[in-house]
This record gives structure tokens, sequence and C-alpha cells, in this order.
């Protein structure tokens, strides 16, 4: 795991050398695949597929009237629309 959150997972380039998915699989030139993923992104992939549930949905859609017309308002009327 690296300092950003990224797990990167190397293939053993012994192996990959005598593949015949080589060409398909990366076009290294060390003969060796390399998959980052985030700590995190299980986390994210199921947030996202619960997002498009059927009971989820309604609830979702009151985001509108709800969280996002706070930051709406504070950007219109309170002058926070170039904060950081």
């Amino acid at each position: 795991t690296n300092k950003e959150g990224y797990r990167e997972y190397t293939s053993p380039n012994q192996i990959c050398t005598t593949c015949s998915f080589l060409s398909r699989c990366t076009e290294s030139k060390d003969c060796q695949k390399v998959v980052t993923r985030h700590i995190w992104q299980a986390h994210v992939e199921e947030a996202d597929h619960l997002r498009h549930h059927q009971d989820v949905k309604p609830i979702y859609a009151k985001r509108k009237e709800t969280i996002e017309r706070v930051f709406a308002d504070a950007k219109e009327k309170h002058g926070m629309r170039w904060t950081t």
C-alpha cells in the first residue's frame, strides 16, 4: 500500500514472460502486470450499487431538495461562491 492509499498488485514476471496472453494483458517492457486499487474501492462500489437500488431511489432524489439546497443558499445568499 502506497502513501496515497492504493494497493499495488504485481504479477510475477517469471510466469508472465512465457504466457501466451501477454500481449493482451500488458505492454510492459518487464513483462509484468500492475493493478492499482484504492483501499476503500470496495465500499465505493457498494455505495454506488445501493444508490441504484429501487428502495433507495426515492430517498436519493430528495437530495436535491435538502443537501444540495443548503450549498446553493450558501453560495447565493452568503457570498460563499469562491471559498475553498
